[in-house]
C-alpha cells in the first residue's frame, strides 16, 4: 500500500464523517478509492479538496469549520475586499513603512511616531528570565513565553490594576519583555526577538522581513486566541491574564503553531521532496488540512501572507522558499485554497534558516499588541457580558 495515501478510517476522520458516510460518496462518485488486500485507500489531495469544497458549500447559519458563534464590535481590524486594515490604514503599508514598535503603541491609542521603542524594566526581565532558564529544554517556545508572562507579571507590583489606561503599559512590558526575557537583545522588539531565536543580530534583510511579520500578525478579526482574551478582559482580568488566556487558546495546531507545520512542509519540498508528495505525506501524519492553505475570510491569498512573501526573497534562501511555495500552490491548485499566513510565517524561517517552530513565537509576540487593544475596547463594555448560558443536555 502507498504509505501516502490514506485508510478510509483516515479519509473519513479527514471529514468529518462516519466511514459509511465516505463510503456513500464513493457510491455516488464524488471521490475515488482503490481496493487492495489491506482495504480501501484514498488521495488525499481529494479528499482535501472535497473537504474544501464541502466547506465553501456549507450553510451561512452553520457553526462548523470557523463560523460563528457570535458577533462582536471591533475597532482594531478590518477585512475588505481581500485587504487588511488596522483602525483604516493598510496593514501592508504600516508593514513597510513602520516598526512593530510604533504601530502597536499607535494601536494602544498613542500617535504613531517612527521613534518610538517599546521597553520593560530590567528588573521584571531579570527575574522573569531567571525563571524561564530553570525551564527543561523540551519546552516549546510557546511554553516559554507562557512563563514569562506570568514572571512578568509576578515581578510587576502594579499586576492588578485594571484601568484601562493601565493596559497599555502592561502591553508594552509583555512586548517588549518576551524577547529579552528568552535571550534577546536589540534596539526594537523585531531585533530583540530575531536575536532571542537565533542567538545574533539580524541583517537588514531580516530585520525587515521580521519587522514585516511582526505588524502583519498583530491582529486578524477575533481569532480564537482573541476572543479568549476578550473573556477575560470582560471579568477585568488585568493585561497579564488577558495575555494569558489567550496564550491557552492561541498555543493550538489550528492556530497559533500552525507555521510549525507549514515550515516542515516547505522545507520538505526545499529539499528535494515533489510538492505533491510532501502534501500527501503531511495530511497523512496530522489528520487535518494541509498546513499553510485556506484562510475563509479572504477570497484569494491571504493578504498577510501576499504582503510577506514580498520580504523573503533577499534572505538567505529566499528564492528556493519562493520556488517551493510556488510548486505547493500549484499542487494545492484542485483544492482552490490559497496560502496563508500560516505558510508565509514558514517561509520566513526557513529561508531565514530559523527553526522551524519559530514561527509561533513571531505570531505570540506580534498579537500580545493585538491582544491588549482588543482588551481596552472590552473594558469599555459592560462587565461579564462574555459569560454565556449553557443548555443542559445530559441524562436527568
Amino acid at each position: 500500500m502507498d504509505d501516502a495515501r490514506l485508510t478510509a478510517a483516515q479519509a473519513a476522520a479527514r471529514l468529518g464523517v462516519k466511514p459509511q458516510t465516505l463510503y456513500a460518496y464513493v457510491s455516488r462518485g464524488w471521490l475515488a478509492r482503490e481496493r487492495d488486500a489491506h482495504g480501501s485507500t484514498f488521495d488525499p489531495l481529494e479528499i482535501e479538496a472535497f473537504a474544501a469544497q464541502r466547506t465553501r458549500r456549507a450553510p451561512a447559519e452553520s457553526t462548523a469549520s470557523g463560523s460563528p458563534l457570535m458577533v462582536l464590535d471591533t475597532d482594531v481590524a478590518l477585512i475588505e475586499d481581500d485587504e487588511l486594515f488596522f483602525r483604516g490604514m493598510p496593514a501592508k503599508d504600516l508593514a513597510r513603512m513602520h516598526t512593530f514598535d510604533a504601530v502597536a503603541a499607535w494601536l494602544w491609542g498613542e500617535p504613531l511616531s517612527p521613534d518610538r521603542v517599546l521597553a520593560a524594566p530590567d528588573e521584571f526581565v531579570r527575574v522573569a528570565r531567571t525563571v524561564v532558564e530553570q525551564l527543561p529544554a523540551a519546552a516549546s517556545w510557546i511554553d516559554r513565553a507562557v512563563v514569562a508572562v506570568r514572571t512578568l507579571a509576578i515581578a510587576d507590583p502594579l499586576r492588578d490594576d485594571v484601568d484601562v489606561a493601565a493596559l497599555g503599559r502592561v502591553g508594552e512590558v509583555i512586548a517588549a519583555g518576551l524577547p529579552r526575557v528568552l535571550g534577546g537583545s536589540g534596539s526594537s522588539v523585531p531585533d530583540a526577538l530575531w536575536h532571542a531565536i537565533a542567538g545574533r543580530d539580524p541583517s537588514a534583510a531580516e530585520s525587515d522581513a521580521l519587522n514585516a511579520a511582526m505588524v502583519l500578525s498583530i491582529d486578524h478579526d477575533l481569532a480564537v486566541s482573541t476572543f479568549a482574551g476578550r473573556v477575560a478582559a470582560s471579568a477585568r482580568g488585568s493585561g497579564y491574564a488577558v495575555v494569558t488566556a489567550a496564550l491557552g487558546a492561541f498555543d493550538s495546531p489550528l492556530h497559533g503553531t500552525a507555521s510549525h507545520a507549514a515550515a516542515q512542509l516547505i522545507a520538505s519540498v526545499v529539499d528535494g521532496t515533489p510538492a505533491d508528495r510532501a502534501i500527501r505525506t503531511q495530511l497523512k501524519t496530522l489528520g487535518r488540512r494541509t498546513p499553510g492553505f485556506g484562510q475563509p475570510l479572504y477570497r484569494g491569498v491571504d493578504a498577510r501572507a501576499a504582503a510577506l512573501l514580498e520580504f523573503i526573497t533577499p534572505l538567505r534562501d529566499g528564492p528556493r522558499v519562493l520556488d517551493a511555495v510556488a510548486e505547493l500552490r500549484h499542487a494545492m491548485r484542485a483544492t482552490h485554497l490559497e496560502p496563508n499566513v500560516d505558510l508565509a510565517l514558514g517561509a520566513l524561517t526557513v529561508a531565514a534558516g530559523l527553526p522551524d517552530d519559530a514561527g509561533a513565537l513571531v505570531f505570540a509576540v506580534a498579537r500580545s499588541a493585538g491582544w491588549i487593544a482588543h482588551a481596552q475596547r472590552e473594558y469599555a463594555e459592560p462587565p461579564l457580558r462574555l459569560r454565556p448560558r449553557g443548555r443542559y443536555i445530559g441524562p436527568r
